[in-house]
């Protein structure tokens, strides 16, 4: 059995810090849209008990990639919950990356929920899909929004999900060739918090990102950007940087403004969903929730 699974971007249309665990991580509050943007992969499972990734991009084929990490805590999961060995479950995984790396789009996380989804049905293990999303946890804070697959507003460290809505609309995405750290940009001394909103307060209120103060002022690239599109639309970077969306309610409003900006400046057009690419593939194939 061969499929080829999409693995899909994500914006934070706002994100506010409303606190410190003692363990480091901060709670939040944010708002996750999916977008029509994603990586690939195709996945072909094998009794051989080891997983190989092939891709371009040599530097992404590490001990810590998402994917490794996802497809060898399913295996642990698969033992300790379901008497599954793991000598048995084996695949070869071809990535196409779109998605860029530390640009707060989501690709990490992304990667690993497909990868636990898949293989959850490839190698029959029959989990469901909120034990999947728990065990996601386990890799990063995001991934169990990847694994459930709604438009979410994410409270705690974004684990806790209330499903939503959202008007449509079409998103120019820049990315501006910058790899941020996530630990370091939430390590800031700048970094203010903000009391926790109810989600209808959230939701009335103007969007904003509680990190983006700290990001432009570390990366004046990413400052100018956000003034130049700011003329044209509402912009404000993606979790913690460092891609900058433009919202707009076409496509048309959006290509135009994209045409302004230099050529030599990455980004890219798509449209926001309320329910991710991958789950979409997964209500058109049959028997895939458990």
């Amino acid at each position: 059995m061969i499929y080829t699974w999409p693995s899909p971007a994500k914006i934070n249309l706002f994100l506010y810090v409303n606190g410190t665990r003692l363990d480091g991580y901060h709670y939040i509050q944010t708002l996750f849209q999916f977008l029509e943007y994603n990586d690939t992969l195709k996945i072909i499972p094998n009794k051989t008990g080891t997983i190989k990734l092939f891709t371009k991009k040599r530097s992404l084929i590490n001990i810590n990639n998402t994917i490794f990490c996802a497809a060898k805590l399913l295996k642990y999961k698969a033992f300790l919950h379901k008497n599954i060995s793991s000598h048995n479950l084996g695949a070869k995984i071809f990535l196409k990356k779109r998605i860029p790396i530390g640009s707060g789009l989501g690709g990490g996380s992304s990667n690993a929920a497909t990868t636990l989804i898949a293989l959850n049905k490839l190698w029959n293990i029959r989990f469901t899909l909120p034990e999947l999303a728990n065990f996601g946890l386990e890799i990063g804070a995001d991934v169990p929004f990847f694994v459930m697959g709604k438009t979410s507003i994410g409270e705690g460290i974004g684990e806790i999900l209330h499903p939503i809505k959202q008007r449509e609309k079409w998103y120019l995405v820049v990315y501006p060739n910058i790899h941020i750290l996530t630990k370091k940009i939430f390590s800031s001394p700048e970094l203010t918090q903000k009391n926790r909103k109810s989600i209808k307060k959230l939701l009335t209120s103007d969007f904003s990102n509680d990190f983006e103060p700290i990001v432009k002022k570390q990366f004046l690239k990413i400052k100018k950007i956000i003034s130049i599109l700011s003329i044209y639309a509402p912009s404000r970077i993606t979790g913690t940087g460092s891609c900058i969306f433009s919202e707009f309610n076409n496509k048309k409003s959006a290509e135009k403004v994209f045409s302004f900006l230099p050529k030599n400046i990455y980004g890219f057009i798509a449209k926001s969903v309320n329910i991710s690419s991958l789950h979409n593939i997964l209500y058109k194939r049959k028997n895939m929730f458990y």
